[in-house]
């Protein structure tokens, strides 16, 4: 982001930060005790994590570095939906409220582990082919 403006190139990007804000505001909504401030600390760090860690797999140096930026961000999105889920299970919050947002994380979710698989996959071709055939 430079100047206040956002670059809408990569999409995932936009998604990952829009989610971000989406947990804090959760977070703000949670009603305030000490279970709940303790969830709402945990899903805070993790939710807004997903973020920040896609921000850096894109600036990542090489194949192997972006693939492990994308294991932690696979981590803290399914972190994610466990701590929301425990929400909604725990009675703190009605799945309505949350509902959407643990569905956007799933759907992360499954896009970043797509392409971990497809970096990978990327990867062994690329082995293959330099590779001394016996």
């Amino acid at each position: 982001m430079t100047g206040g403006r956002r670059t809408h190139a990569n999409p995932l990007l936009e998604r990952t930060r829009a989610f971000a804000l989406r947990i804090i505001r959760l977070c703000r909504s949670l009603p305030e005790g000490r279970v709940e401030n303790m969830i709402a600390s945990q899903l805070m760090r993790c939710g807004t994590s997903v973020g920040a860690n896609y921000r850096a797999a894109c600036r990542a140096r090489s194949a192997a570095e972006f693939r492990a930026k994308l294991g932690i961000v696979e981590e803290e999105t399914d972190e994610s939906v466990y701590w929301m889920e425990l929400i909604v299970e725990s009675g703190i919050m009605p799945q309505e409220r949350s509902g959407d947002l643990i569905k956007e994380a799933n759907e992360i979710l499954a896009m970043v582990v797509a392409s971990i698989r497809t970096s990978r996959a990327g990867s062994e071709k690329s082995n293959s082919r330099k590779s001394p055939q016996p």
